[in-house]
């Protein structure tokens, strides 16, 4: 049964400059982006903010418990945000 997700659960990529999320979780099969994402302190509850984009979109910087993290679009849609 395909698992149904709330229409305020987005995916990092999908974040507006103007907005706030709130990391729910990474979903992916890679082990190693995940654990990688993990140990950068992307995990539940972590609030994200993006700072800014290149000027096409791609990579862009998201701020996260006090520093920044570039992602790429692809990175960025494998993880789950509620928006606040």
């Amino acid at each position: 049964m395909a698992q149904q997700i709330s229409s305020d659960i987005l995916t990092l990529a999908d974040l507006g400059p103007e907005q706030q999320g709130e990391v729910v979780k990474i979903e992916t099969e890679d082990g190693v982006f995940k654990r990688r994402m993990q140990s950068l302190g992307v995990v539940a509850g972590t609030p994200v903010t993006l700072d800014r984009a290149a000027p096409l979109g791609d990579p862009r910087i998201y701020s996260l418990m006090g520093y920044s993290l570039g992602l790429r679009n692809a990175e960025a849609r494998q993880i789950r945000i509620r928006v606040k």
